[in-house]
Parts: structure tokens; C-alpha cells; sequence
């Protein structure tokens, strides 16, 4: 298994689950605060949710928790890391953005970023693609 961890957990086919009571189930299982030690953000586009710890936390035995939770099952969801990556794209972005407001947005810790070393933006398409310095969003 790779030493580092990602500090986001997915959770798929989350449909039969409404967000307020996903909170309250991260809640229970973890042991945290939604907000303080965690985001949580919904993608119902692709019926899934990523919840980002912000407190350290032991993804992977979290993941294995969450797979034996009762709850969890019941809603039939699947959970699992995600996957580290050094670039993420952004989308829907306003057509005034600078590559130096998304630099400091994604070198904030509170957004779960860390040193970025490129920003490419495509103004065409109102996107952009933000490099970080490594795979764990922080340096």
C-alpha cells in the first residue's frame, strides 16, 4: 500500500441518502465535525460525495470502517479513497478570473490546497488546469 494516503474518501451511489443525513453518518462513523474536521462535497451529476478531512486522519482505516458500517450498507453505498493526482481542473469559472486569484485559492489550506506550480487557464471554455508542486496538494 502507498505511504501516502489520500486525505479524500469517495462515496459512491449515494442516491438513497440525502446529504444532511450523510453528514450525520460521517459524523457517527469518524467521530468529527462536519465544517471543522471535514468538507464534504456533493456531485449528484455522478451520484457521489468526496469528503476531504482537514484534521489527520487514517483514510484508508476510515474507508475500511465505512465499508463494515451497517448504515452504510443499508444505503447500498461503495466507499474508497481517491485517487492522488498533481492537477485537477476547474470548470465554470467567471470570464475575469486571474491565474493569480486561483493560485492563492488553491495554495489555501482551507480549500484543501497546497504549492501550485502552474495555472493554465483556457478562457474559451471558462476552465483551467491547476498544477500542484506534488501529489498531496501541499509541499
Amino acid at each position: 500500500e502507498s505511504a501516502e494516503a489520500s486525505p479524500s474518501v469517495v462515496f459512491e451511489n449515494i442516491e438513497r441518502c440525502s446529504p444532511k443525513c450523510l453528514w450525520m453518518l460521517l459524523e457517527n462513523i469518524s467521530g468529527l465535525t462536519v465544517d471543522a474536521d471535514f468538507t464534504v462535497e456533493v456531485i449528484p451529476e455522478i451520484n457521489v460525495a468526496v469528503v476531504t478531512f482537514i484534521k489527520n486522519m487514517d483514510t484508508q482505516e476510515f474507508v475500511k470502517k465505512c465499508s463494515q458500517h451497517k448504515r452504510v450498507t443499508e444505503f447500498e453505498m461503495t466507499v474508497r479513497l481517491l485517487e492522488l493526482t498533481q492537477s485537477i481542473k476547474t470548470e465554470n469559472l467567471p470570464d475575469n478570473i486571474s491565474t493569480h486569484y486561483l493560485t492563492l485559492y488553491f495554495e489555501n489550506a482551507r480549500n484543501g490546497g497546497g504549492s501550485v506550480s502552474d495555472v493554465q487557464l483556457f478562457p474559451e471554455e471558462n476552465s483551467a488546469i491547476i498544477t500542484f508542486c506534488d501529489r498531496k496538494g501541499n509541499t
